[in-house]
This record gives structure tokens, sequence and C-alpha cells, in this order.
């Protein structure tokens, strides 16, 4: 399912896309700040591994799991 939310976050799946639309949220989860992936690993900017290991841990902590957490995007369209 976190496969899911990157295809409605970034379709391209470009590890080093900001947002399109001004927020400045980064890579294949869009986090805001990007910097925040920092805590998956020191190559955050540029490793799709690191920010999809962070993506699991955020997605986990916020929402319990990923299928709550696509859920929620499909009924806001952010996560």
């Amino acid at each position: 399912c976190l496969s899911r939310i990157i295809d409605r976050e970034n379709p391209g799946w470009i590890v080093t896309i900001y947002n399109r639309y001004g927020s400045r949220a980064y890579g294949l989860p869009q986090a805001l700040p990007g910097s925040k992936m920092a805590s998956a690993g020191k190559d955050w900017a540029t490793n799709p591994y690191t920010q999809i290991k962070w993506m699991r841990s955020y997605v986990t902590s916020r929402y319990g799991n990923c299928w709550n957490a696509l859920n929620f995007h499909y009924a806001h369209g952010w996560y």
C-alpha cells in the first residue's frame, strides 16, 4: 500500500522531486520538510530505500499501518 501512496504523491517515482504545488515536500514520500528523513539515513536525499524506510516508520507511527494511511489519503488528498 505504500506504493499506492507514492503513486498518488509522486507519480513519476522521482527520488529528488520537490512538491510541484509549492509546499516544498520532498522525495518519494513527499516528506515535509524532506530533511526529517535524515532519521532513516544520511543518504535520505538521494536513496529511495532510505526514503521508503522513513515512510514506513512515519506511516506506522502516525496511522498504525499503511492501509489506514492510504484510506486517509483517499479521503483527504494527503497523508
